[in-house]
């Protein structure tokens, strides 16, 4: 309940505005009663003043702000009670009279808020999000009231349901609490009202209500009358079917997921490996680079431009790849370049490179993971099938890897630079006698195989944790795939990720992570077996 406890306080500001401002100020006979049974010590009395609240409130017998505002107050010890003195509220403004809202004077006796225990904090907790759907209807705090509802419809009061869906004029958030009526018709006596329920719940299939349903069997048992035992029987089955598709898909999602962030670690190895023949160890570095230059740039917006800063993921792409590709430049004019033909010696060159970058980013900036502020069209997600919810980070990483990888085609297809890399890959010496400088397309597509690893790192920061040996962990699995896929083919390695994600993603819930790593290493062995030159072999050097 906390973030539904923080969520209305402009709200409850609000609430004090309205009960104060109109006729609804007036002690009654209601709110005394109430106000008492809130401050006495017994737990039944101040439950039962919660409910009689509630329900008159759905009457429309008291004031929804004023129901609001006391049970918010209550749960968060606002309330204060003295003996023989008149319950005040203590706020954040200043004290006032729990009757009327109204302000007040310190009290001269000492008051202090009534014990709160598991189950009135409980009460007074639903309480509150309860009157927020009267109070306020189709505000924010309503919405945090009704989702907070939804984690436990079955304490919810029928009454208030009601009176909120006939107040709202939201389709979504009807739809919403209709689903909690049903939750709440079930206990009904009527058979046609428990049937209407169940058929209600089917058409919203999840485990909660799975289990709701399975719970409301067996409580049946054989007392069931026909009618209401096929139509358990028939909704039971229809919610399995739903969770068994919302399953798959899931698995699908996170084998694509997982399969986008191996994608995005190997195609610039894939640019790298297969143009120059180059073992670049110091490959994983770059990701991390990449995702250092994205935390540098979300840190430069909060400091200088902190409206932004819900974008910078957007503007560090550019950043991320520029600062990474010129990095991988300096590093290929300096060491790769005087060692081609040589794969033993760049072996231990950028092994060595990879430490001096690793030590390089501790030095600096520690050896903690970074924080990353999550933007607002990345944070949570939407439920499409049972209970399979596609949340925005991971949609984001299979979307940036896609991206990527049709502009990657592009270039190599479409573009003159494109043209001598792929000369340069198939015939070096040939292409060097047309006028093609082999040295040129080496230190550019070294950079661009770099910046890709950056961008890579960019699209890691938000689902992933970023410190500097963050790229140790995709190196092994980055050169498997690239292997795999055949040595310079997008398409290979696109295929390839794809298709150990998803055997990851199968396999890990059956047998552990380290077992699905061993079985993919014996799976990708097999197929080399059979196919040494990759899945899709190209054409190699001369």
């Amino acid at each position: 309940m906390h973030r539904f406890h923080r969520a209305p306080l402009v709200f409850l500001a609000v609430c004090l505005a309205l009960c104060t401002a109109g006729a609804a100020t007036a002690e009654t006979p209601l709110r005394r009663a109430t106000l008492e049974q809130l401050c006495e010590k017994s737990v039944g009395p101040r439950v039962e003043a919660v409910d009689r609240l509630l329900t008159a409130t759905a009457a429309g017998e008291e004031d929804a702000s004023w129901t609001f505002a006391i049970l918010d107050a209550a749960r968060s010890k606002g309330l204060h009670c003295g003996k023989d003195a008149v319950p005040l509220l203590k706020l954040e403004d200043g004290w006032r009279d729990a009757a009327s809202l109204a302000p007040a004077e310190p009290p001269e006796q000492k008051m202090k808020p009534p014990f709160v225990n598991l189950k009135v904090r409980a009460s007074l907790d639903m309480g509150a999000a309860l009157s927020a759907l009267l109070a306020a209807p189709g505000s924010a705090a309503a919405e945090s009231g009704l989702g907070e509802i939804e984690k436990r419809p079955d304490r919810a009061n029928s009454a208030v349901i009601a009176a909120a869906t006939a107040l709202s004029e939201n389709a979504p958030f009807v739809d919403r609490l209709g689903s909690i009526q049903a939750s709440l018709d079930l206990a009904s006596e009527v058979p046609e009202d428990r049937i209407a329920a169940i058929d209600r719940i089917a058409e919203n299939p999840s485990e909660r209500n799975r289990t709701a349903l399975l719970n409301l069997q067996a409580e049946l048992g054989g007392k069931a009358d026909p009618v209401t035992r096929d139509a358990l029987d028939n909704a039971i089955a229809e919610i399995d079917g739903w969770i068994a598709l919302g399953a798959v898909a899931s698995t699908v999602y996170s084998g694509l997921s997982y399969a986008s962030i191996l994608f995005m670690a190997s195609l610039g190895l894939a640019v790298i490996f297969g143009l120059m023949g180059v073992i670049n160890l110091a490959q994983g570095e770059f990701i991390m680079i990449g995702a250092y230059a994205t935390y540098a740039v979300q840190e430069a917006l909060r400091a200088i431009a902190p409206g932004l800063l819900d974008w910078y993921l957007l503007i560090a792409i550019p950043i991320a790849f520029l600062i990474t590709a010129g990095v991988g430049c300096a590093v290929e004019a300096s060491v790769i370049r005087h060692l081609y033909r040589r794969p033993l010696m760049t072996l231990l060159a950028t092994w060595a490179i990879s430490l001096f970058l690793i030590n390089s980013v501790q030095a600096i900036f520690g050896t903690q993971n970074l924080e990353f502020a999550t933007p607002a069209f990345l944070g949570g997600g939407e439920r499409l099938i049972a209970d399979f919810i596609v949340t925005w980070n991971r949609l984001f990483a299979i979307l940036f890897a896609a991206l990527v990888f049709v502009a990657a085609l592009l270039v190599l297809n479409r573009t003159q630079l494109g043209m001598y890399i792929r000369a340069v890959t198939e015939n070096r010496d040939m292409a060097g006698c047309i006028g093609v400088s082999p040295r040129r397309v080496d230190l550019i597509s070294f950079g661009i195989g770099s910046g890709l690893a950056g961008l890579a790192g960019l699209a890691l920061s938000p689902i992933y944790n970023v410190n500097p040996t963050m790229g140790t962990n995709f190196i092994v699995d980055a050169f498997m795939i690239v292997v795999l896929g055949g040595v310079g083919n997008l398409y290979g390695t696109l295929i390839a990720a794809l298709g150990v994600g998803m055997i990851n993603v199968v396999i890990e819930p059956l047998y552990g992570a380290v077992a699905a790593k061993v079985i993919v290493l014996l799976l990708i062995i097999a197929v080399i077996q059979l196919r040494p030159e990759g899945l899709f072999a190209v054409k190699g050097r001369r």
